[in-house]
């Protein structure tokens, strides 16, 4: 069986709420966190599937459609290889939040959904987020759990950057 990190999107991956954007509704407000490129990367060459699991409720809401969405994913996934880092797969939830959909985090829908079709063994995986539903969806699943940033929530492992926590992984 595989190992796979996965990876909430906003606020892990990109940046969001910031001086430079508030949301992410088009490619052009994709924003690299710095040194997420060179994390993903680390986890690509020790041997973990790297996957992106991220609430969009912003579709469903109408704020942005699925076909945009899907040119930001693009993007995303063409910064980080600029770094030689590969995003193996990514799953979203497009339902408004309060839908109460299977799929949107804090359920750990995603997560099965990924680890079955990669044949990954939740158990020694990580789920890696910056909010309390990310942490909820992972320990569901049965992950390992990484919050990032200082909020203080129950996840098994707490780091400030994505690229902490891949190191701190890869040297596991």
């Amino acid at each position: 069986m595989n190992k796979a990190v996965f990876l909430d999107r906003d606020g892990v991956i990109n940046e969001v709420l910031s001086n430079r954007v508030k949301f992410v509704n088009k490619p052009e407000q994709m924003y690299l966190l710095e040194g997420v490129g060179e994390a993903v990367k680390l986890l690509n060459d020790a041997g973990y599937f790297v996957f992106v699991v991220t609430n969009q409720g912003g579709v469903g809401l109408g704020y942005m459609k699925e076909e945009m969405l899907l040119k930001v994913h693009e993007k995303m996934k063409h910064d980080i290889e600029e770094y030689g880092g590969k995003i193996d797969d990514i799953i979203y939830c497009p339902h408004k939040p309060h839908a109460g959909c299977a799929c949107r985090k804090p359920e750990p829908e995603m997560l099965h959904q990924l680890a079955k079709k990669h044949n990954v063994n939740l158990n020694e995986s990580f789920m890696i987020g910056d909010r309390d539903v990310d942490i909820q969806a992972g320990k569901q699943a049965g992950t390992n759990t990484i919050l990032i940033g200082d909020e203080k929530e129950l996840a098994d492992f707490q780091f400030r950057s994505l690229y902490e926590a891949a190191f701190w992984i890869t040297q596991k």
